[in-house]
């Protein structure tokens, strides 16, 4: 299948990630997003044979191939097709009680926005499906012309930060009450119609604000970040570690806030003189501030430009 599927799987921020694990040769890592394997290989090969990697995605097609990449390790792979909020039902059922590791990488695969099919990308005419899950019931195309004036504009503007979201939410409306909006392409051309031309510079697609909106509506990205994490957390070991990839802002503030707020302890006002809450750290922060991509990186792997990884310990 390898042959066949050109699976890009140049893993952002490997080096970074592989230290932030601080792995253990015979330790209990999860990948939560398997895509390429290109991280789960890594992890893989950097464990002895008491190591054991579970690997996860929720694309039927990221399964099937990093199903076959891992296979030079035996057993000490395995790939699950799951959603990494589903972290500790998928751990249970493998018998599995307690994890040393677990890294997240929030992007969408390159054989995700490449294969015009999929519908994640501008730059090609495709069907509107943006699906990361084919079993999701929900689709682009649904939320463009089923969806109300109102609760487009809301989508683009919260999830896209689109300055233009209520103009093309209008027209949107507009030209679905001809015909129903079929493809990307006749987005793509309703999008930049609604954006004035002084304002499409900066070097960034018009559409492209709008089509992240979509995918993560489609997808509920933000909605299952938080849970995921509390997930992870709970599976972890005394001292494992959580290592997360994110590419916008969006996602950055979630897992920002989250690791803030677990590893919070007391929160009695100031003025108690003992605590009376009982609530206690569950995570010390290891990075401050993200890490960022260096300028090899960015020259080897354009898309890794907005990557920052944030990784924090189980206390």
């Amino acid at each position: 299948m390898s042959d066949t599927i050109n699976f890009s799987h140049k893993p952002v921020l490997l080096e970074a990630c592989l230290d932030g694990l601080k792995l253990r040769t015979d330790g209990t890592y999860v990948d939560g997003t398997a895509g390429g394997a290109g991280h789960s290989s890594a992890i893989a090969a950097a464990l002895g044979e008491g190591g054991r990697l579970i690997a996860l995605d929720q694309d039927e097609t990221a399964v099937a191939v990093a199903t076959e990449r891992l296979s030079v390790f035996g057993a000490r792979a395995q790939v699950v097709r799951s959603n990494f909020c589903e972290v500790e039902a998928v751990c249970k059922s493998l018998g599995i009680e307690s994890i040393d590791g677990m890294l997240m990488d929030l992007g969408v695969s390159s054989y995700q926005l490449d294969t015009a099919e999929r519908g994640f990308s501008y730059r090609a005419d495709a069907p509107l499906d943006m699906r990361m899950d084919v079993r999701n019931p929900l689709t682009a195309r649904m939320v463009v012309n089923e969806y109300s004036e109102d609760r487009l504009r809301k989508i683009l503007f919260e999830y896209g930060e689109e300055r233009f979201s209520s103009r093309i939410a209008s027209n949107i409306i507009r030209e679905r009450e001809k015909a129903p909006i079929e493809t990307t392409g006749e987005l793509v051309e309703i999008i930049k119609r609604s954006i004035p031309a002084a304002n499409r510079d900066g070097g960034h697609h018009p559409a492209k604000r709008s089509f992240q909106a979509l995918r993560i509506e489609v997808n509920a990205e933000l909605d299952v970040i938080a849970p995921a994490i509390r997930s992870a957390v709970r599976l972890l070991a005394r001292g494992g570690r959580l290592a997360i990839i994110t590419f916008h802002s969006l996602e950055d503030r979630i897992v920002k806030q989250t690791f803030a707020e677990l590893a919070q302890g007391c929160t009695c006002p100031k003025d108690f003189p003992v605590c009376v809450c009982g609530k206690k750290p569950k995570l010390k922060i290891i990075t401050r501030k993200p890490i960022l991509p260096d300028a090899e990186e960015l020259e080897i792997n354009p898309r890794s430009h907005s990557a920052k990884l944030r990784v924090a310990e189980k206390l």
